[in-house]
């Protein structure tokens, strides 16, 4: 196998994230379900956005800040997301590119606008989001490249882009890539919600040799085995004969890889403002560390501390450059 030219390519939805403070009369008031993602078409976008309280706009999407995440560590990272080429589009391709990630999927030239994710964030830091997909929905295999696949160590999909049917086709394509090329494939669920929509089909594809790291909260992995118990759904993990990242919010998270099981401490951030981006920066933290083989355990604390990081500011991005950060405390 030739030498990976990057730790971690992520393969999902390129979104401008807009994040306001709410109130939990607001979220009701909306009919949305506070802590959940929600599929919003683009009038309802406007409506929403015209509603929320004055915001801060960044580029966002779960892969893509993982992604950004893996760059600040010092990590190599590359990322396949559509934009259009409008405004949000050329605010997200600058902003990607600006914090050392690989990004050369081509703007979409016509069809709907780049994607939006309206963001409340109540006090307690719970974050609610509404999400226009625009652009995101014309990701498609054709912008899988196997020759970008074969060059990055790890290939993470985010379970948001399972939703249209040209997304599936895309993680199928990069999965056979991968596996193609000897490389590892990682899998977040995303939300509970996705997993309740696509239940079978994860299952399926985590069970049946598809996906080689898995990354779920708690919520999630027990939507996906269908258990309010926390450790039934970690034996049933355990069963899969699969590394996997099971996070707990302030309870920690649980790493489970081969005979391995570690718990993992939640790192207590400086102050608890937005939850918006901690998993996905603790996803960034653990690929980082098992593509430089610092084992499951210390890639669990640089996951936690990363997350911590970004649970201090609005925003799904470090602030920070996380190699500083992290430096000395895993």
């Amino acid at each position: 196998m030739t030498t990976a030219r990057f730790d971690v390519l992520g393969i999902g939805n390129a979104i401008v994230d807009v994040l306001a403070p709410a109130d939990d009369a607001f979220i009701a008031r909306e009919g949305l379900i506070k802590g959940s993602m929600a599929l919003i078409d683009a009038a309802q976008a406007e409506a929403l956005y015209g509603r929320m309280n004055a915001g801060v706009e960044a580029s966002g999407g779960s892969a893509a800040n993982t992604m950004a995440g893996i760059a600040s560590l010092g990590g190599a990272a590359a990322f396949i997301g559509r934009v259009r080429d409008d405004g949000l589009g050329k605010v997200f391709s600058h902003d990607i590119r600006a914090v050392g990630v690989s990004f050369e999927t081509a703007p979409a030239v016509d069809g709907p606008n780049t994607a939006r994710c309206l963001v409340m964030v109540t006090p307690d830091a719970q974050r609610t989001m509404a999400t226009y997909l625009g652009a995101c929905v014309g990701l498609g295999p054709d912008d899988v490249d196997p020759a970008l696949v074969a060059e990055a160590e790890i290939t993470y999909l985010e379970g948001y882009l399972w939703d249209p049917e040209n997304g599936k086709a895309a993680f199928r394509k990069a999965i056979n890539a991968a596996h193609d090329a000897g490389r590892r494939v990682a899998l977040s669920l995303s939300d509970a919600f996705c997993v309740h929509r696509w239940r079978a089909e994860f299952l399926d594809l985590v069970s049946g040799g598809g996906v080689d790291i898995l990354f779920a909260n708690e919520g999630e992995i027990s939507a996906l085995f269908e258990t309010g118990d926390f450790d039934a759904a970690l034996q049933a993990t355990r069963s899969l004969g699969i590394t996997a990242a099971l996070t707990r919010s302030e309870k920690g998270s649980v790493i489970v890889g081969g005979d391995e099981v570690h718990v993992i401490d939640a790192a207590v951030p400086e102050k608890l403002v937005d939850s918006t981006g901690a998993g996905d920066l603790y996803a960034a933290g653990f690929l980082y560390g098992l593509t430089h083989d610092l084992g499951l355990a210390r890639s669990g604390r640089l996951g936690s501390l990363c997350a911590a990081e970004v649970l201090a500011h609005y925003g799904p991005r470090p602030q920070v450059n996380l190699a500083d950060f992290v430096a000395g405390r895993y």
